[in-house]
């Protein structure tokens, strides 16, 4: 029987949050998950990196090589199963899983969004839109969920959410920073320590 979960993280971009839960699991506070491997599709992801430092098996998988999502997904799903992955970590991943993908991993598979869905959400709301969207309709909270995902774009349970202050003359920049080191950060690591001890513990 394995004595921790085996995570794999599919991103896009720079990998803070990845680089977040990597920071979580050298601490112990992921004590029964460990990340056993990162899929992006952007080679120029800076995620990789990241992940190659901490000594994980990388994969760069774009839908250009594999014509287009369907053959991105069939080429994941392939390194998911044969890694015997238990939880799937979306961070900053900017593609819309299809409907096949969600349910094979139906309730181990989970995002990091930045807002605190319903508000700011849905297709097309990823990077800095979200943040945009916050300050353009002038909310003075805005902040981070995590959730399961599902066939609906950021309509899955909800798992963690936090909080945060907008401020007066914050730009999409600044927001984004503020809600990425006050929530995202902090709940992501905690809500994959969390399943990763649900999973172990089914185990028994």
């Amino acid at each position: 029987m394995k004595s921790k979960a085996r995570i794999a993280v599919m991103v896009s971009s720079n990998g803070t949050n990845l680089q977040a839960m990597i920071d979580a699991q050298h601490s112990g506070l992921i004590d029964k998950g460990e990340i056993a491997l990162v899929i992006s599709n952007r080679e120029d992801a800076y995620a990789i990196e990241r992940a190659q430092n901490a000594g994980i098996e990388t994969h760069v998988i774009t839908n250009k090589s594999c014509g287009g999502l369907e053959g991105f997904e069939a080429k994941a799903m392939e390194l998911l199963d044969a890694s015997e992955i238990d939880l799937i970590v979306l961070v900053g991943f900017l593609s819309i899983l299809s409907e096949n993908f969600v349910k094979h991993y139906e309730g181990r598979l989970i995002n990091i969004h930045p807002a605190l869905i319903p508000s700011f959400c849905g297709p097309g709301m990823y990077g800095l839109k979200p943040h945009e969207a916050a300050l353009e309709r002038g909310v003075k909270v805005t902040g981070a969920t995590v959730h399961f995902v599902n066939e609906i774009a950021d309509g899955g349970e909800i798992i963690a959410q936090k909080a945060v202050p907008v401020l007066d003359g914050d730009t999409p920049e600044t927001l984004q920073r503020r809600v990425m080191e006050q929530a995202e950060w902090l709940i992501l690591p905690v809500a994959v320590a969390k399943i990763c001890k649900e999973i172990v513990a089914n185990r028994r």
